[in-house]
């Protein structure tokens, strides 16, 4: 072991970071799996309303949407999903009370099949604890500290990881089970820590965008890079690729979760005429479903088809002329610029919808992997740590002989505070504590090994 006061200091890193993260890790873990099969949960809960019988003719879509709204009296109407089969129930939009609501009609009788609020469903009771613990913005800073502290947990313990003085791949790329249960434990620790950790680390750093207060700055530095392009006025048909698009320069992951509901909510509306000429447009178009029809002007009856496929690449938006279903404008992924193409990758990629079920199972399999880490991290706690000493101490490694922490470090943790201005934050705030507040309890050292 060439500098065993590195080693110590980046232990007890690992450990204090291990001891704030774990709790997260299994939370977000378990989350993130179950959202990984969105589509398949979805389609699973809506396997009858998508295996319907039909008899006499298909009613328009007008109807469609008046029947939705007398089932939600006081509603207002948002949008109109395009059915992927002809035996697919119509899922329609609505906004009551700030609340959304998805009606689903059928498409012949009309009869309303069921009426689900889409705020309180499953899966977005799961994304939403996923991203914030169910508690507002509160919660979503929680999420974004646990997965700053997660980054350094991954660093600390991908360096633990190195080998040293390597006689065999034991311990290193596969575990020893046959050495005793602490070696066991220590090895599926470690093992599953450096396969993963690629994973781990590609999740963390694609979920940032999203985070309210690494999202919030890098939003900031976007916007500031990203200069206005000059109006351009143009007649016809060119004005499609000319006018302004506010949408297509918004995207999706420079919003947090709070901002995006009213930012991306379609215009509301008590009443809606979808022309057939728009429908048949909307169709046409063969976007990645799922597809929402939403008014982009009411006065003008013009319309907007937007794919909310989870895939980001594939989405494509085009507006609609309400009166003859003509192209006026589009937007698609290869227009974006370099940055938010990235980005989009990325959280498709982080959402297991990148590249179908393989990308679903490496998501499952990293899941996986961090809750073993977690529990695995506490057994090993555990076995070095005898029980009837659970009060007296926390259990940390103990502290290096020197406290310097040496320049190397110095460098990469300020490197990585400047990265993750609520880690930096973090530690600013624990160096006050450890400096202030606990130099007057002296019991509270002692327990936490400081």
């Amino acid at each position: 072991m060439s500098n065993p006061h590195l080693y110590r200091t980046l232990w007890r890193w690992h450990f204090y970071a291990g001891v704030f993260c774990i709790p997260f890790i299994i939370f977000l873990s378990v989350s993130g799996a179950i959202y990984l099969f969105k589509p398949q949960i979805e389609s699973w809960q809506d396997r009858a309303e998508n295996n319907l019988t039909l008899s006499g003719q298909t009613a328009s879509a007008n109807q469609h949407i008046q029947a939705a709204l007398s089932a939600l009296p006081g509603a207002l109407f948002t949008s109109y999903q395009l059915p992927q089969s002809a035996n697919h129930a119509i899922v329609i939009t609505l906004k009551k009370d700030a609340t959304k609501f998805a009606v689903y009609v059928h498409p012949s009788n009309l009869t309303i099949l069921k009426v689900v609020n889409k705020d309180s469903s499953f899966i977005n009771l799961v994304r939403t604890f996923h991203g914030e613990l169910l508690a507002g913005n509160v919660g979503s800073i929680l999420v974004e500290l646990a997965a700053c502290w997660a980054i350094v947990l991954v660093l600390t313990g991908l360096y633990l990881w190195w080998p040293r003085n390597l006689k065999g791949f034991g311990g290193i790329v596969y575990p020893r089970i046959n050495l005793g249960v602490r070696t066991t434990l220590r090895d599926l620790h470690a093992v599953t820590g450096f396969w993963i950790a690629f994973f781990t680390l590609f999740l963390l750093l694609s979920g940032l965008p999203w985070a309210l207060v690494w999202g919030g700055a890098f939003k900031e530095v976007r916007q500031w890079a990203n200069q206005p392009k000059v109006a351009v006025h143009t007649h016809g048909e060119h004005a499609a690729h000319a006018s302004n698009q506010p949408e297509s320069k918004q995207p999706d992951w420079t919003l947090s979760r709070q901002q995006e509901k009213p930012v991306w909510m379609a215009q509301a509306v008590a009443n809606a005429n979808l022309p057939q000429a728009v429908l048949a447009a909307a169709h046409a178009q063969q976007l990645a479903p799922p597809v929402e029809l939403s008014l982009a002007n009411s006065e003008t009856n013009n319309w907007k088809a937007a794919s909310q496929n989870q895939n980001r690449p594939l989405r494509t938006t085009v507006w609609l002329d309400g009166a003859t279903g003509a192209i006026t404008k589009q937007s698609t992924f290869s227009e974006k610029n370099t940055l938010d193409k990235a980005i989009g990758i990325g959280i498709a990629a982080h959402e297991g919808q990148l590249f179908g079920w393989f990308n679903q199972l490496l998501g499952l399999i990293t899941a996986l992997g961090l809750v073993t880490l977690s529990i695995t991290g506490f057994l090993m706690w555990r076995k070095r740590k005898p029980n009837e000493s659970l009060k007296q101490a926390l259990g940390a490694p103990p502290p290096p002989s020197k406290r310097a922490m040496g320049t190397g470090v110095a460098v990469i943790t300020l490197a990585t505070a400047a990265f993750l201005p609520l880690l930096a934050i973090s530690i600013i705030a624990l160096i006050i504590v450890e400096q202030g507040v606990l130099r007057f309890l002296p019991r509270t050292r002692v327990w936490l090994g400081i």
